[in-house]
């Protein structure tokens, strides 16, 4: 036997055909696979649309000036809103408050219509009044003069004053004999005698001396006895300046075309003639 029948060869064993062509068919099967996948891919990367990839812009600083004009655009109008909003509440509560004026406004003016028309009733109560005080001092008068003349006394009854074209009996010359007593005696607002007087004071004590009783001022002794025309006048006629019922000045008709009246704080009780200073009116008591 010879020495090298047991020496192993290095030579690989030689794989059987059937091994051979079993590797070569999953290696073709393989390559046929990537084959297929390789023209797929190709095919669905020729299919698929081109992606375009969009920068977004930069913020420049125009952009930002914008963005800013543009907050403080809305700012602005919220501050517009709220300023139209107190406005209108404004408006609303002044227009509430005009119409509580307007109410009390309203009262008010009824109240004073309501007073007004009581003060007119009030005075034609009064002048109604003195009406009848008036009629009722002619009556008496009228009575006490029938009184003088039929006893032959009293103040009136037996004193006469000369008037010139004519001689004043009775209650009238006592009127004038008493006020041309005052001549000379001064001025004093307010006072009925005996040593000072003035206009009404003067006229209201002379017609006290015969029991006629005349209104205090002169306004009310302007419309205390009958008007008469100033060229009718009569001696003892009271003359007024003035309006009647509103007159400022008053003194008494002493005939003879003389007046005698307290007429200011420089003259006191004069006697003058009528034009002097010509009368608005007259009335006539006796």
């Amino acid at each position: 036997m010879s020495h090298t029948a047991h020496i192993r060869s290095h030579r690989k064993p030689r794989r059987s055909a059937s091994k051979i062509a079993m590797r070569a068919g999953v290696a073709g099967g393989v390559l046929g696979t990537l084959a297929v996948t390789g023209a797929s891919a190709s095919s669905a990367s020729a299919a698929e649309p081109v992606t375009q990839t969009l920068e977004l812009p930069t913020l420049t600083a125009d952009l930002a000036a914008q963005v800013a004009q543009s907050a403080d655009a809305t700012q602005q109008a919220a501050a517009n809103y709220q300023l139209q909003a107190e406005r209108d509440a404004a408006a609303a509560k002044a227009a509430k408050q005009a119409k509580a004026d307007l109410a009390e406004a309203k009262k008010k003016a009824e109240a004073e219509a309501e007073a007004e028309k009581q003060k007119a009733a009030e005075a034609a109560r009064k002048a109604a009044a003195e009406r009848a005080s008036r009629a009722a001092a002619r009556t008496t008068l009228t009575a006490s003069v029938s009184a003088a003349s039929s006893s032959g006394a009293g103040a009136g009854a037996s004193a006469s004053v000369s008037t010139g074209g004519s001689t004043a009996t009775g209650s009238v010359a006592a009127v004038i004999s008493f006020v041309k007593a005052q001549v000379g005696k001064a001025y004093v607002s307010g006072a009925t005698g005996p040593s000072a007087y003035d206009c009404s004071g003067l006229v209201q004590t002379a017609f006290k001396q015969v029991g006629v009783s005349l209104p205090r001022v002169s306004q009310d002794q302007s419309t205390a006895g009958t008007q008469v025309s100033l060229s009718n006048l009569q001696p003892g006629d009271i003359l007024y300046w003035g309006g009647a019922g509103s007159a400022y000045h008053v003194a008494v008709y002493v005939g003879d075309g003389m007046f005698v009246g307290a007429q200011n704080p420089s003259t006191g009780v004069v006697e003058r003639p009528l034009s002097y200073d010509p009368p608005s009116g007259a009335v006539r008591v006796l």
